[in-house]
Order: structure tokens, then C-alpha cells, then sequence
């Protein structure tokens, strides 16, 4: 065994062994009989906790489930115990309130919030997707989830913002595939922009600047010398968006192109 494995191997034992080797110890809190007895009275302090002192809160909820797992504050509970996570907005945190969320929905299906649970499960991986050129897994995640919201709970006061969220979603990645696919127009890789303009036109048809994607998805075949391909593009440029800057350009090839057929 490396000296680097022993290392790994030692850091373990010690945090399972001595939980104080990290600096943090398992907080407990001392519940009164007359709360303990009652599951409002439980959740009520949890919600007194809940700003000051997050973590404190969390026992209280997690006292209303375990002492009264059918109760509709155990509901009320499970979700709160979520948004204190969400709320907190770190990485970790959203990780927490998605695993959360989905054993809400686990638990109650068929609960109301079943819906809004779904949607915070899209919006802790949309609250942490990056910009356009900087990698768009979250993104992908986001645009998933909101869809399921759509699909499971399509009457839901959730399905609309939901559908607003897919189209952002579907924005920032489309902006992120023109910048690849304009990347290698720039640099004469026609054969791989194709394929990422292409990929715009499949999949974020609405993409605010799709008036650029013909452009450079036309002029990259025509700059391949695959001029006939081009011109459905350079066409479809110049009858959509008429009043683009870049349709002038469309326009001027294609004279070009059919000079050069005469």
C-alpha cells in the first residue's frame, strides 16, 4: 500500500471513528413532553427555527415524520426539510434538497405537492447550470425535470412556469451549440459546424438567433463547396428573416451561386 492510500485509509478510520476529527459534532435538541406529544406543535417549532438556525429546525421536522409518518403536517415536514436545503443554495445543499424532493414524491404521490416537489428538483439543478460555453449538464438535468413537470402534472400551477423554464433552458443550450458551431465556421472546420448548427435546427428550433445559425450553417456548405446544400439555408434565411442584416449576405450569395451556374 502507498504512502497516498495509507493517507486515504487514515482520514476514513478517523471520521468514522472520532465524528470530532472534522470539527463538528451531531447536534440533538431536548423536545418538551407537550411539544413532542402533538405534530403541530412539533412542526410550528421547526418553522420558529427554521431562519435562525436551520439545522435545529430539521430535528423538529424530522420528529413529525418519524413520530407521525401519516400526519399531514409529516407532508408540510418533508417539504420543509427540502426548502431549508434549497434555501441554502450551496452545491451540497441541492444536492440534499433533490434527494429530499424525490422521497417526498416517493412518499406522498399523490399528494398536491407532488408537483411543486418536482419542479424544486428542475430548479436545484437550473439555480447551478453554467453559461453558455462552460459545460451544460445541468442545463440538460433542468430541461428533464421541467419536462417531467409538464408531463406528470400538466394541469398543476407549476406546468406554466415550468414551460417558461424549458424554453430558457433550451436557449442557453442552443447559445451554447451556436458558439461551438460558430467556433469552427471561424476556423474553416466546416464539417464540424455543420453538425452543431444542424443540432440547433433539430432540437431549439425558437432559438433567438436563428437568423445567425442559417447564416453560418449556409455559408459553412457553401465554403465546403457543397453549394447545393447551401442554398436551402441561404433561401430559408432570406423568407424568415427578411429583415436581418445577414439576409443581405444570403442574398448576395445566392446571386453569386446562380451567376455562376449561368
Amino acid at each position: 500500500m502507498n504512502a497516498l492510500k495509507k493517507l486515504i485509509l487514515i482520514v476514513i478510520l478517523a471520521s468514522l471513528c472520532f465524528p470530532a476529527f472534522w470539527g463538528c459534532k451531531k447536534k440533538s435538541v431536548e423536545i418538551a413532553p407537550e411539544i413532542a406529544s402533538s405534530d403541530e406543535a412539533l412542526f410550528k417549532a421547526g418553522q420558529d427555527h427554521v431562519k435562525k438556525d436551520p439545522e435545529k429546525a430539521r430535528l423538529y421536522f424530522r420528529q413529525v415524520i418519524d413520530s407521525f409518518p401519516k400526519s399531514f403536517y409529516a407532508q408540510r415536514a418533508k417539504l420543509a426539510i427540502a426548502d431549508s436545503y434549497f434555501n441554502k443554495g450551496d452545491e451540497g445543499s441541492m444536492i440534499l434538497a433533490a434527494s429530499e424532493y424525490r422521497e417526498f414524491i416517493q412518499l406522498f404521490p399523490y399528494s398536491p405537492s407532488a408537483s411543486y416537489a418536482r419542479y424544486q428538483i428542475a430548479m436545484t439543478f437550473f439555480k447551478k447550470a453554467l453559461k453558455p460555453g462552460r459545460d451544460q449538464t445541468k442545463t440538460h438535468q433542468a430541461l428533464a425535470e421541467f419536462k417531467r413537470v409538464v408531463t406528470d402534472y400538466p394541469l398543476s400551477q407549476e406546468a406554466k412556469p415550468a414551460q417558461d423554464k424549458i424554453k430558457e433552458c433550451e436557449e442557453r443550450l442552443a447559445a451554447h451549440y451556436f458558439a461551438i458551431g460558430e467556433h469552427y465556421y471561424r476556423a474553416s472546420a466546416y464539417k464540424a459546424a455543420t453538425s452543431r448548427l444542424l443540432e440547433i435546427l433539430t432540437n431549439y428550433p425558437d432559438f433567438s438567433k436563428m437568423d445567425q445559425v442559417y447564416f453560418c450553417l449556409a455559408d459553412s456548405y457553401y465554403k465546403w463547396k457543397k453549394i447545393e446544400e447551401s442554398i436551402p439555408y441561404f433561401t430559408k434565411l432570406i423568407s424568415d428573416y427578411p429583415e436581418s442584416k445577414l439576409a443581405k449576405k444570403a442574398k448576395e450569395r445566392l446571386d453569386e451561386i446562380n451567376k455562376n451556374k449561368g
